[in-house]
């Protein structure tokens, strides 16, 4: 019980800091810490971090930082395209849920440790010239400009997180924080905050589909996700005051670790 809390409030503390990560560590921590099956595993760290994930998301809603339309149509597309991802989880053998996830680590690390250019700046709207993104922000609103281009891409990468969330048992920040840099010109703290929303919404519906095929919740489990709130509050708490580079290299490191880990436990 104290290693599941200690595991959850890590997790809660990257989820919180990066708003992305926190799930790519939960796995793990099951699987490798305390022995689980990564079926076993996949359903209580997507419950983990979609509570913690909607802690983080309740506070930026708060600070008007979260872009809940394009947060809702990226989670409508992952709950059409999540219990795919469930579905297959239970076809495929344990061997291979465990390379597929170590090959996702080793991509979310190559991701960080790439150099990222800082965005200055008190506005959550970005810099980037008209028509320069996907999905670009109106100077007079500030809200998206919802064209076709911008609608089928956020519903693309809903889509994806879906499969992904529901296979592997992950919130998908991992995925919609760099598409959301690369496609949109929202700033990195409405990206953040954005982010958690999906993945709380997503996280949610992958937990019922979860339920409804059988998968209970142990007292194990219970203390995991309880300890990855407390580590959602801290991590929002300190997010301001941790160095973001310093945060990427360690993050990124220990993705390598756990990623050869979980190979060679392959």
């Amino acid at each position: 019980m104290l290693l599941a809390s200690l595991f959850g409030v890590v997790m809660g503390l990257v989820l919180g800091l990066t708003g992305a990560g926190g799930g790519i560590l939960a796995v793990p921590a099951l699987v490798l810490g305390l022995r689980w099956t990564m079926t076993q595993a996949a359903p209580v760290a997507l419950f983990a971090v979609g509570s913690a994930a909607a802690v983080g998301a309740i506070d930026g809603l708060r600070h008007g930082l979260v872009r809940y339309r394009a947060a809702l149509l990226i989670a409508a597309l992952g709950a059409v395209f999540s219990p795919l991802g469930i579905y297959f989880a239970h076809q495929l053998p344990e061997k291979i849920l465990m390379i597929l996830f170590s090959l996702l680590m080793v991509l979310v690390a190559w991701r960080m440790f790439r150099k990222e250019r800082q965005q200055a700046g008190p506005s959550d709207h970005g810099h980037a010239s008209w028509g320069q993104k996907n999905c670009m922000l109106n100077e007079q609103t500030g809200r998206f400009d919802w064209t076709a281009k911008c609608t089928a891409t956020l519903a693309a990468l809903g889509a994806v997180t879906g499969v992904v969330s529901g296979l592997l048992g992950v919130g998908g920040g991992f995925l919609i924080v760099p598409a959301f840099k690369q496609l949109t010109d929202v700033q990195m703290r409405g990206i953040v905050a954005t982010s958690l929303m999906v993945i709380s919404l997503i996280s949610a519906i992958g937990v019922i589909g979860s339920f409804h095929a059988g998968v209970r919740i142990d007292s194990q489990g219970a203390a995991f996700i309880v300890a990855s709130i407390v580590g959602m509050i801290i991590g929002r708490r300190l997010c301001a005051r941790v160095p973001a580079r310093a945060l990427q290299v360690g993050f990124a490191s220990v993705c390598l670790v756990v990623a050869g880990y979980m190979l060679v436990r392959a």
